[in-house]
């Protein structure tokens, strides 16, 4: 390891949630690794992360809590626990690790928690080199189960978070994308999810489009967006789903190559 940056801080993508998503490459990392940690709510609870690291590469990982539940922007309850949670990174590299992993869903670069922890402490202790290993995603997961191309020829793909205090201003950006050409995928909008059907009938993209929920858990539910159910035992409630929810809305699409 280079002498000038003696300590490592790797982000590993672990996928959705199936640990058979993680590639051989975040294995070998979470393995190698000195010390990993997991993000988590509370220190007693397991995270999603946490369960695909240990099925996938069987390590054992300590938790770092974050305010993950916090939908209110940047609150000081998020800026504490990011805060909190570097110095428990650098106090673990003082105390003899050289290599740290912080497992992450889907992928560490894209929405994750990972980038504000390694921001953190980046800033406090610039010895500390930062690095990321890509994982899966929900999209591609559920693009890849329900059959739905994301992209062809010269299509755009459109991802857009439906998150944040301002629901209202979350669908008015939706609405914009779906009426845009392209594929138009929507994360964490499963508290909006009647909101969100509504927007897709207006711009004409409900039939085609699908909903995955609590991607590689048991309580999964896959399908089209009309007509959806859930697994037995996981009904939610009318209008809602739970906050992993995935939803791809493809355009209409032609003939073969159309695209091209």
């Amino acid at each position: 390891m280079d002498p000038v940056t003696p300590w490592r801080l790797t982000g590993v993508g672990v996928g959705p949630g199936d640990p058979e998503l993680l590639t051989l490459k975040a294995v070998r990392v979470l393995r190698e690794a000195d010390l990993v940690f997991a993000p988590t709510t509370a220190p007693d609870k397991p995270s999603r992360a946490e369960r695909a690291a240990t099925g996938g590469a069987g390590v054992q990982v300590r938790r770092l809590v974050f305010a993950l539940d916090d939908t209110g922007g940047l609150t000081e309850a998020r800026t504490a626990a990011w805060d909190e949670a570097g110095r428990s990174v650098l106090k673990a590299f003082r105390g003899g690790a050289r290599h740290i992993a912080f497992v992450t869903l889907g992928d560490p670069n894209l929405y994750s928690t990972f980038t504000y922890l390694a921001h953190t402490v980046a800033a406090s202790e610039p010895r500390v080199s930062v690095h990321t290993v890509p994982g899966i995603t929900a999209m591609q997961d559920l693009a890849a189960r329900a059959g739905v191309p994301l992209a062809q020829g010269r299509e755009p793909l459109t991802l857009l978070p439906v998150t944040g205090p301002d629901a209202q201003s979350a669908v008015a950006a939706v609405e914009a994308a779906l009426d845009g050409p392209g594929t138009v995928v929507l994360y964490k909008g499963g508290r909006h999810l009647e909101a969100l059907t509504a927007a897709l009938h207006r711009c004409g993209r409900a039939e085609d489009a699908v909903v995955g929920t609590d991607l590689g858990l048991p309580g999964e539910a896959i399908g089209p967006l009309t007509g959806r159910a859930a697994a037995p035992g996981h009904e939610p409630a009318a209008g809602r789903a739970p906050y992993f929810t995935t939803l791809i809305a493809p355009p209409s699409r032609g003939r073969r190559g159309g695209a091209l």
